[in-house]
């Protein structure tokens, strides 16, 4: 299985990065790819493999090393032959539990105690940091909604709640809310809440990806409802109360 390692476009302008000599930029960019690294920021190479991948002679190879350890990028142990990259796991997602689980097997792997604490202690406190910034986010998103709570009528509570029951609906509160509005103000003569559970009830059979545009998708579905409706309606003068069953569920109303 081929094996990527990404370097994010904001890598060019690092404060860090634009101070250094196209020689050091090189390398680090090699400490970071070479076919040694592992999903942990910590891996064993030898001085000798450095110099035959990146073609620099040993007196180079150690400069270099030198420098990026004097910058507080690096930190590498000549017994173990392993180098530890201290920012790795910052600037490289570990938040699914599959690539954590990986992690933390490669802790076991690392030779040198030093560099397996810091690697452990870098992973807790990325996770707890991250876990915060999603609570935080919830509760933003908590926020958001009870400001505009007071002002959603019965109907739209439940067209909402329709919504966020969708699998793979990308719910925003105030969005939808604006959403839902908007197609009552242009298709009056709709049921917004029966179309809705007409459109819920079709996505099970043909349920949304994560390149779906639900909303577009639900904007077709109202106008082709209004259509049909339009083409439904009797053509006699016949007052709705009149209409049978059958006519008022055909048309949602």
């Amino acid at each position: 299985m081929a094996v990527y390692r990404q370097l994010h476009t904001s890598f060019w302008q690092d404060p860090f990065i634009i101070e250094r000599t196209p020689e050091e930029k090189y390398f680090y960019i090699y400490l970071m790819t070479n076919p040694k690294t592992r999903q942990c920021g910590c891996y064993e190479i030898s001085k000798t493999v450095m110099v035959m991948e990146t073609g620099f002679n040993l007196e180079t190879v150690n400069k270099l090393l030198e420098r990026f350890i004097n910058y507080g990028k690096i930190e590498y142990c000549e017994r173990t032959n392993e180098i530890l990259i201290k920012n790795w796991l910052r600037y490289n997602s570990h938040k699914s539990p599959r690539v954590r689980q990986c992690i933390e097997r490669e802790i076991r792997d690392i030779k040198h105690k030093k560099f397996a604490d810091f690697v452990s202690s870098r992973l807790t406190i990325d996770y707890v940091e991250s876990m915060a910034t999603e609570q935080q986010k919830e509760k933003e998103k908590e926020k958001e909604e009870e400001e505009v709570k007071e002002e959603v009528t019965t109907t739209e509570r439940e067209a909402l709640n329709i919504l966020r029951s969708i699998p793979n609906y990308k719910f925003k509160y105030a969005e939808d809310l604006d959403f839902i509005r908007t197609l009552a103000v242009d298709y009056p003569s709709l049921d917004i809440v029966y179309q809705l559970k007409k459109w819920r009830d079709y996505k099970r059979d043909k349920p949304l990806t994560a390149k779906s545009s639900p909303r577009s998708q639900l904007r077709n579905w109202f106008k082709k409802a209004a259509e049909f409706e339009q083409e439904r309606r009797p053509r006699q003068n016949k007052p709705i109360e009149l209409w049978s069953k059958a006519e008022r569920e055909a048309l949602g109303l």
